[in-house]
């Protein structure tokens, strides 16, 4: 039961976090959002960081288990870094509270951690990317530049979420991906 209100907790945050008008998220809020009591939130999480924690944790397992999972399924490097950017941006459309946190437009005047958190996630993403250019660069035997090349991707990534949550949720992330991709990965 207490997992279970915790995820209510957590699912409600995100939900407030979707809303196109960003307004600040108080767990007065969210808590009146849940019809619960402050108290009731802070038996459950010991600060509103916790909470937002709890959301990068999903993130973070939601997106390295489907990179995970393309790592070990896919061989072929440039085809990893297709279906690695592809899962970024569909992760991005079908999470819209989510991206707000992947940006960090939520984490603003949140606790510091939090966006060094979201900024380890991204070296983690731009590794991933630079290992699969790594690959890429060996099977097809063209002088690549991963590193240069890796950040060009999380920085398309980074500003494709940017775009999202800006225009309101409006230009979605796959929005001309099929033409963008070929661009991107012309090297």
């Amino acid at each position: 039961m207490a997992g279970e209100r915790k995820q209510q907790i957590l699912e409600t945050l995100a939900k407030m976090l979707e809303a196109p008008k960003r307004e600040k998220i108080t767990t007065a809020s969210l808590a009146a959002k849940l019809d619960v009591s402050e108290a009731a939130l802070y038996r459950h999480f010991a600060s509103k960081a916790q909470m937002f924690e709890g959301l990068i944790e999903f993130i973070e397992q939601s997106i390295f288990g489907l990179i995970n999972k393309i790592s070990t399924e896919e061989t072929d490097g440039m085809k990893q870094i297709q279906r690695t950017i592809t899962v970024l941006l569909l992760f991005a459309e079908k999470n819209p509270g989510m991206t707000r946190v992947l940006i960090g437009d939520a984490l603003v005047n949140e606790e510091d951690r939090l966006q060094v958190r979201i900024n380890q996630l991204y070296d983690r993403l731009e590794s991933t990317l630079k290992q699969s250019l790594r690959i890429a660069e060996t099977q097809t035997g063209k002088q690549l530049v991963p590193e240069a090349q890796a950040n060009l991707l999380i920085c398309f990534v980074i500003g494709r979420w940017q775009q999202f949550a800006k225009s309101g949720f409006k230009r979605k992330p796959m929005e001309l991906i099929q033409q963008q991709l070929p661009l991107l990965l012309s090297f």
